[in-house]
C-alpha cells in the first residue's frame, strides 16, 4: 500500500465544479403552491451534498472490497457519510472561499472521519464523477415518484373508461363531428398514451440510471487494472448501471430522459388541451368537480373557471420546452466540457422536480372530472341524423357499391339540408334503393347508438391494461 495521501487529492477541476455548484432552490409552482417537500427536498443544497456523501461511501466500501484501502477506515467513512457528522455552516463558508463544492464536502468528512480514515476520503475520485453519480441518484428518487404519480392518474382513468364504456357522444376529427363514439374509447386513448410513457421510462431505467465513474478523462488512470472492478462493484453497491466507456462527454443517456420526459408532457398537454376543449360553454361534457367556494373571476360572479386543467396545461407545456435545450446539452467537446455539465445539471434539476409537478397536476385533475353524458347525447342530436352516413353507406353498398353508395348518401346529404327534410325520406324518394330497403333498414342504419364500432371492448380492455399496469408500477415504488 502506497504512502496515504492529503485528504481528499483532487482533480485541478475547480472551475467546472463551481460552475456546477447547487443553488437553494424554491421549486415554486403556479396559484402560490410548492412541490411536495419529499421532491423539493431532493433537490436542496444540502441534499445535492448528500448524493456527493453517499457516491463517497460507496467509493470507500467498494475500494476496501478490493483490498485497495484498509477495510476499518472505509466503514469509518461510510459511517460519517452523512450530512450529521458534518459542520454545515464551515462547509458553506468553505465553499464560498473555494469556490469547489465537492472538495469542500470531501475536506468536511475527511475532517469528520479524523486523519487516519480521512486520509483515504475520495481515494483517486474526480469532482465530475461525483457530482453526475450524485444527480443520477436524485433522478433515480424522483423517477420512483413520478411512476408512482403516473400509476394513480391509470387508476384514475380507468374508472373513467369504464363508467364511460357505453356513453354515447360524438367522435371529431378536424374539431367537427365525424363518427359516434364512447366516452369510454375517448378515455382508452388517453390510457395507451399514457402507458407508453411509462414504457419509455422504463426502457431508459438501465441507460440513464448508470454509474460513470473513470477518471478524470474516463479511461481510469487513477485507478489502474482496478479501474472496471471497482466501477462495477460501486454501480452494484449503489444498484445502477455500469457503462462500457465512462467517458464524462456520454452525456445522452440524461439527454434521453428529459427528452422522455418532455413526451410526458406533450401527452398530459393532449389530455389538459382535450379536456380543456370539452369544458366550453357551447360544449360542456365535460367539468371540474370544484369545492363550494371556488370563485371563477373577481368581477364576472356567472363565470366558473376550470382551475386544475390550466396549471396542468402550463406546466406541462414548460417541460415540453426542455426537450430543445436537451439536444443542445449532449454535444460537449472532446472528453470534457463544464459548459455542457452546466446545461445539463442544469436540465436535471429543473426537469425532475418539474416532471413530477406535472404528474401530480394530472392526477389531481383526473380526480375532479365529471362527465355530462345528457349533454354528450344533447351534442350528438346535432348530427344525429347523419353521423353514422358511413354505417349507411356500407348498408346501401351491398346493392349499389361502395363508391356509389358513397356518392349517394352524400349527395342526398345535401339534399335533405338543403330542403330541410330527413336523410330517410330523400332516399326512400329513390326508386332503387326503395325497392331494396325499408324505411325502418335506413333509420335503423343512421342510429349512432348502434353504431359505435368496437369502442365498448376497447374502453374495457384499456380499463384493464391501465390497473395492471398501475398493480406492477406499485412495487417498484415501494
Amino acid at each position: 500500500m502506497s504512502a496515504i495521501p492529503a485528504a481528499g487529492s483532487y482533480d485541478g477541476g475547480a472551475s467546472s465544479e463551481a460552475d456546477a455548484a447547487p443553488q437553494q432552490k424554491n421549486h415554486a409552482v403556479s396559484h402560490g403552491e410548492t412541490l411536495p417537500s419529499s421532491v423539493m427536498d431532493l433537490f436542496s443544497t444540502e441534499q445535492i451534498w448528500q448524493t456527493w456523501l453517499d457516491i463517497e461511501a460507496a467509493l470507500a466500501l467498494s475500494q476496501a472490497s478490493l483490498g485497495l484501502i484498509p477495510a476499518q477506515h472505509a466503514q469509518h467513512i461510510a459511517a460519517h457519510a452523512t450530512l450529521a457528522h458534518l459542520d454545515l455552516p464551515a462547509l458553506r463558508a468553505d465553499i464560498q472561499r473555494t469556490m469547489a463544492p465537492v472538495l469542500s464536502v470531501v475536506h468536511a468528512l475527511a475532517h469528520a472521519c479524523g486523519d487516519e480514515a480521512g486520509g483515504y476520503v475520495h481515494w483517486g475520485g474526480t469532482t465530475q464523477n461525483i457530482i453526475l453519480g450524485g444527480r443520477v441518484l436524485q433522478m433515480r428518487r424522483v423517477h420512483r415518484l413520478l411512476l408512482a404519480r403516473i400509476g394513480r392518474s391509470l387508476e384514475t382513468l380507468a374508472a373513467l373508461a369504464e363508467t364511460g364504456a357505453d356513453v354515447v357522444m360524438a367522435g371529431r376529427t378536424n374539431r367537427k363531428h365525424a363518427l359516434p363514439i364512447t366516452f369510454g374509447f375517448k378515455v382508452a386513448s388517453w390510457i395507451e398514451e399514457l402507458v407508453r410513457c411509462v414504457q419509455r421510462l422504463r426502457q431508459v431505467e438501465p441507460r440513464t440510471f448508470s454509474l460513470v465513474f473513470g477518471g478524470a478523462i474516463g479511461a481510469m488512470h487513477t485507478f489502474g487494472p482496478d479501474g472496471v472492478q471497482l466501477a462495477n462493484a460501486m454501480a452494484e453497491r449503489l444498484e445502477l448501471g455500469s457503462p462500457l466507456v465512462h467517458s464524462r462527454a456520454m452525456l445522452d443517456p440524461f439527454c434521453e430522459y428529459v427528452l422522455v420526459l418532455s413526451l410526458f408532457a406533450m401527452t398530459c398537454s393532449r389530455i389538459g388541451n382535450e379536456l380543456y376543449t370539452l369544458m366550453t360553454d357551447e360544449i360542456g361534457e365535460i367539468a371540474e368537480a370544484l369545492p363550494e367556494g371556488v370563485v371563477g373571476s373577481s368581477t364576472m360572479p356567472h363565470k366558473d373557471n376550470p382551475k386544475h386543467v390550466v396549471s396542468l396545461i402550463a406546466r406541462a407545456a414548460k417541460l415540453r420546452a426542455l426537450a430543445a435545450p436537451a439536444l443542445e446539452a449532449g454535444q460537449p467537446s472532446h472528453e470534457g466540457d463544464s459548459a455542457t455539465n452546466q446545461q445539463l445539471y442544469g436540465l436535471i434539476d429543473e426537469a425532475c422536480p418539474l416532471a413530477y409537478d406535472v404528474a401530480v397536476r394530472l392526477d389531481d385533475l383526473l380526480a375532479l372530472i365529471r362527465f355530462d353524458a345528457v349533454r354528450m347525447r344533447e351534442n350528438l342530436a346535432r348530427s344525429a341524423d347523419v353521423i353514422a352516413s358511413e354505417h349507411l353507406m356500407m348498408v346501401l353498398a351491398t346493392t349499389l357499391g361502395r363508391q356509389h353508395a358513397h356518392d349517394r348518401v352524400h349527395a342526398a346529404i345535401r339534399e335533405a339540408r338543403r330542403d330541410g327534410s330527413s336523410l330517410a325520406d330523400v332516399l326512400m324518394g329513390q326508386p332503387d334503393i326503395a325497392a331494396h330497403y325499408t324505411r325502418e333498414q335506413i333509420t335503423a342504419a343512421l342510429d349512432p347508438a348502434r353504431y359505435t364500432g368496437n369502442s365498448r371492448d376497447i374502453a374495457l380492455r384499456a380499463a384493464a391494461l391501465a390497473r395492471n399496469l398501475a398493480t406492477d408500477i406499485a412495487p417498484r415504488v415501494a
